[in-house]
């Protein structure tokens, strides 16, 4: 705390608490040794691994490696179905979080369980789900295919709809956040003023939530273009047809390990690229106050 000149402590002024608010609030202290080793400890664990695939990354034939064309179809499929899928979910999820956040009705929280449980849930279960719902045998995909003619499995439908279930738990629960914090009172006010609730949700409701918004949508796409387990389970490893990145990757681990490292390397270098996208004041919450 600043000192006068007589000795009496002062007050800091407006503009010296946004300057210390701009430096970071706090004056910076040393961290303490039974925090500090785990710590290192932790970074180490979870750097090295990433360290070890940079240093065996194959430099030299990197371009050969990506230019392969299995390597170039699973990227191109893993690139167009992971944005499908985050599509699908901006549609379907984005009014499901809205429910989750603005309405109340029995059962409520175990709806929010079951939105939530493919985070928790192992991604093959996730694939046998899908499979027993929606294959030639399942009960939807007996009726589909039997009126329709429409067989899901091992199609890159299979792949967009794994893909959609595994992911869309990070929009909902990334929209329904920034809905519960956001300030309603913007809301209510334009509904005084005769706007009517999709009016208020399009003009006011998703511009106050726009940066979770996106920040969900990024981290929705990122899990998507990662799925392994439930796409090769649904969807199955047809080069051109349904085999996605993670699933070159696993394969080519036993013919061309060169191969996959420059894979994996890829996908490191995306999942980067959307954290550093992902900025404070995105993860804050896009929320009005």
């Amino acid at each position: 705390m600043p000192v006068s000149t007589l000795g009496a402590p002062t007050r800091l002024s407006a503009q010296d608490r946004a300057r210390r608010a701009a430096r970071g609030g706090a004056s910076p202290r040393s961290v303490p040794a039974p925090l500090l080793v785990p710590a290192v400890i932790a970074v180490a664990f979870l750097v090295l691994p990433l360290a070890g695939l940079v240093i065996r990354a194959p430099w030299s034939r990197l371009g050969a490696a990506l230019s392969g064309a299995d390597a170039v179809q699973a990227l191109v499929l893993s690139l167009w179905t992971a944005t499908v899928a985050t599509g699908v979910c901006l549609v379907i999820g984005v009014p499901l979080a809205w429910v989750l956040a603005r309405t109340t009705f029995p059962g409520q929280r175990l709806l929010r369980a079951l939105v939530t449980l493919p985070l928790v849930l192992p991604p093959v279960v996730g694939g046998v789900a899908l499979l027993l719902a929606f294959g030639r045998a399942g009960f939807i995909g007996r009726l589909l295919d039997s009126w329709f003619g429409l067989t899901i499995p091992f199609t890159p439908l299979a792949v967009v709809m794994a893909e959609t279930f595994v992911a869309m738990p990070f929009l909902v629960i990334t929209v329904e956040g920034a809905l519960r914090s956001a300030n309603q009172g913007f809301e209510e006010a334009a509904a005084t003023l005769g706007a009517s609730r999709m009016t208020v949700f399009r003009r006011v409701t998703v511009p106050m939530i726009a940066p979770s918004l996106g920040a969900g949508a990024v981290l929705c796409w990122a899990r998507a273009l990662g799925e392994f387990g439930a796409t090769i389970t649904f969807a199955g490893s047809f080069p051109g047809q349904t085999e996605t990145m993670p699933i070159a990757v696993y394969y080519a681990l036993e013919d061309d390990p060169d191969a996959a490292i420059a894979l994996s390397l890829v996908l490191l270098l995306v999942s980067v690229a959307v954290l550093a996208s992902l900025r404070d004041r995105w993860l804050r919450g896009g929320a009005v106050q």
